[in-house]
């Protein structure tokens, strides 16, 4: 205990050392204000941009967006003299997928909805043996077969898959909903998750989602026997069914955006600050846009503003004692996709990278806050898992430039929301990096088109913002880099 609070003490110390710069600092955080955010969020989260669906022509866009202001501010490109970090994944499509029955051919997304990565050379004949709800098939002999089932019971499903099922089709509770609903899934489950492996990978699974009409027709029978006998289902006399799953695979171009700051006496020492630029994109006909103002136009518009006071102040001859890179990434909405491949191939070394200061909403005002009418707080989350130095270090800029409250609630390993594994500093994390995570909590346009400009509050923005400057401000140029002291407590290998 001593020990520790000499190292606070030695932290608290230093940090004030720290505040001669202090008039310095406030010169350069106050060119961040409400009126040049909201002039660079209301290009970004445009109806121009498409929602940044990762790999689109509006990502595309943003990119573009990014790279013109970097280049303006006079920051560095560095890949190489470029702002652009390029790189491939890879997607399922799975619209070749179709089943023939009595009454023709049968197309996923229209007809039925596929899940799965089989992949056959050629349209298969395969028996079918109708389960009902499952509850007797220890005696059946499903071996190769497709097994079809009014139930999606998961140990069911297990139960299948251990008795050497080669696909399972699950009956639609209502067929007529069941057909409303095909439609708006499609676009979702037509293309797979990206993935940074061209090939798929793990076994090969086919479950296939119809109507009771489809089941009927595959066993020369009606809706009604089928329900009538889900618990006596060997009264159904075997079917068969002809189908083809083929997979092709789409590669996607995309790129994260990075700018670079030379430090001084410690510049082979990097700090991060990053925000990820894409979105969810558009609808399935294009006719409504999801431009992401708050998810996460308020925080690249942060990373943008703090870079350019970053870049004023080394015109100056104020330039930070570490490097700073700015990174921007995509493929956050897709899985973290973006940062992971960041972390695992850094610009700069992992092993020389100090800290990740991870901006991700910080537009808006949670409606629990809203209630209390406190505008001016900030979720801050993971700043003591790794070090027990940086949440001091970010309280001191806190309490020395802009006195906003502070929530740690999201801290907690029982969070339900599990906020830690839901944003890019996860990745950073993971690689034993200390970070922090700003965030502005959710609100009831997340991931919807009414997360417009029009509802970001951009004097918290602005305000949020300057306590990110600052404290960035401080980690590049304090003596010593944040110690990784504390073992972090989170199981990385479970994130939702």
């Amino acid at each position: 205990m001593r020990r520790l609070k000499l190292s606070l003490m030695g932290l608290v110390m230093t940090a004030l050392a720290v505040n001669a710069q202090d008039k310095t600092a406030v010169k350069y955080a106050n060119t961040i204000t409400p009126e040049d955010m909201r002039a660079k969020l209301s290009i970004l989260a445009s109806d121009e941009f498409g929602g940044r669906e990762t790999g689109t022509e509006g990502q595309k866009k943003a990119s573009r967006f990014l790279e013109e202001f970097y280049e303006r501010v006079g920051l560095e490109g560095p890949v190489d003299g470029t702002y652009r970090q390029k790189f491939n994944m890879y997607q399922s499509d799975w619209s070749d997928v179709y089943i023939k029955t009595r009454s023709g051919k049968k197309i996923n997304g229209t007809d039925f909805i596929f899940t799965g990565n089989a992949n056959m050379a050629k349209e298969m004949k395969l028996d079918a043996v109708y389960i009902g709800k499952g509850s007797n098939i220890a005696d059946m002999d499903l071996n190769g077969k497709v097994a079809v089932s009014s139930s999606g019971d998961r140990e069911l499903m297990g139960k299948l898959a251990e008795a050497g099922v080669k696909g399972v089709m699950i009956m639609a509770a209502d067929d007529e909903q069941f057909k409303q609903t095909v439609p708006r899934q499609a676009r979702r489950l037509l293309l797979g998750r990206l993935r940074f492996d061209k090939e798929n990978g793990g076994n090969e699974s086919m479950t296939f989602y119809t109507t009771q009409e489809m089941a009927a027709e595959i066993f020369r029978s009606s809706k009604e026997k089928l329900a009538e006998n889900a618990e006596t289902p060997d009264n159904i006399k075997e079917g068969s069914v002809r189908l083809m799953v083929k997979e092709k695979i789409n590669v996607i171009d995309t790129e994260n955006m990075v700018a670079f700051l030379e430090g001084t006496d410690l510049k082979d020492e990097v700090l991060v600050i990053s925000s990820h630029f894409d979105h969810i994109g558009q609808n399935e006909d294009g006719t409504v846009i999801n431009n992401g103002a708050d998810d996460d136009g308020s925080g690249t518009t942060g990373v943008m503003e703090i870079a350019e006071a970053f870049a004023q102040a080394a015109k100056e001859g104020n330039r930070p004692r570490r490097s700073i890179l700015f990174l921007n990434v995509t493929g956050e909405e897709k899985g973290l996709l973006g940062s992971a491949y960041y972390a695992d191939n850094p610009l700069f070394p992992i092993e020389n990278t100090v800290n990740n200061l991870n901006i991700d909403m910080i537009g808006r005002v949670d409606p629990e806050h809203e209630e209390s009418g406190n505008r001016d707080y900030v979720y801050v989350i993971g700043s003591e898992k790794l070090s027990s130095h940086l949440k001091v270090i970010s309280e001191f800029a806190n309490i020395t430039y802009t006195n906003i409250d502070l929530d740690y609630r999201y801290d907690d390993p029982n969070d339900r929301n599990r906020f830690y594994y839901r944003s890019d500093h996860y990745n950073f994390a993971k690689k034993g990096i200390p970070i922090i995570f700003y965030f502005n909590g959710t609100h009831a346009d997340y991931h919807r088109p009414t997360d417009t400009v029009d509802k970001i509050e951009f004097d918290v923005m602005a305000k949020r913002a300057q306590l990110i400057f600052h404290t960035a401000w401080i980690l590049a140029n304090r003596d010593a880099r944040t110690p990784v002291d504390r073992q972090d407590d989170m199981d990385y290998n479970s994130r939702d």
